[in-house]
């Protein structure tokens, strides 16, 4: 009569304790706070569909970015250091080739490279008025080595002139003498030696004066 009558066996058993209801109420609120730390597959079921944020984490980047900047100040410094330093080179090495006078009682540098440049051209007009004596002493050196060079092609010649003979004669002697002395201080030479003129001639040869003196030899002049 009643189809649908089923047995006892087949009827689940539902209890409605509500301590068990807030108990199940519990759990999921728990299991929802959770819910992150779940495996993807529990009891092999199939995996969660969880979001997971990709987004960039800028606190982990500002550390490295601080760093970068604070590398590249000290860099700049340092850089700023050494010209500083080149710099102090650099104008003490100029300081030190100027005359004391230029730079007395001036101490910027400023100073420094006015009175360095005037220096400049005062020492560039000196360099200009050696180089010119000495291209005039230079010139005067040519042309004494040049009357020295002349002097020795002709010094064969000088010799010549420069000759006396002396030779006996009948009742004396007879000098030959070729020197470019004048012939008036020749026999003023001969009278002191004590010798008597007897006779004198003069001849030129190859544009030279030689003179032929005669003379008479004392006997006291012979003997000594």
């Amino acid at each position: 009569m009643f189809p649908f009558q089923q047995s006892d066996d087949l009827v689940p058993q539902i209890s409605f304790n509500p301590h068990q209801e807030d108990i199940t109420q519990q759990d999921l609120v728990a299991l929802e706070q959770n819910y992150d730390y779940l495996p993807m597959n529990m009891g092999g079921g199939q995996p969660n569909n969880t979001i997971i944020s990709t987004a960039p984490d800028h606190n982990n980047d500002q550390p490295s970015t601080t760093c970068d900047n604070n590398e590249r100040k000290i860099m700049r410094r340092e850089n700023e250091r050494q010209r500083r330093q080149q710099m102090t080179f650099l104008t003490s090495s100029l300081r030190s080739l100027l005359p004391l006078e230029m730079i007395k009682g001036k101490r910027s540098v400023c100073d420094h490279m006015h009175e360095a440049v005037n220096y400049i051209n005062h020492m560039k007009t000196k360099i200009e008025a050696l180089i010119v004596m000495r291209d005039e002493l230079k010139s005067r050196s040519d042309y004494s080595s040049a009357q020295a060079t002349d002097h020795e092609s002709g010094s064969s010649d000088t010799d010549y002139l420069n000759s006396v003979i002396v030779r006996p004669c009948w009742g004396g002697i007879e000098i030959v003498i070729s020197v470019r002395f004048p012939l008036s201080r020749v026999l003023e030479v001969l009278n002191k030696e004590g010798l008597n003129i007897a006779g004198c001639s003069s001849t030129k040869v190859n544009g030279t004066l030689i003179h032929t003196i005669q003379c008479e030899v004392r006997s006291l002049c012979i003997n000594s």
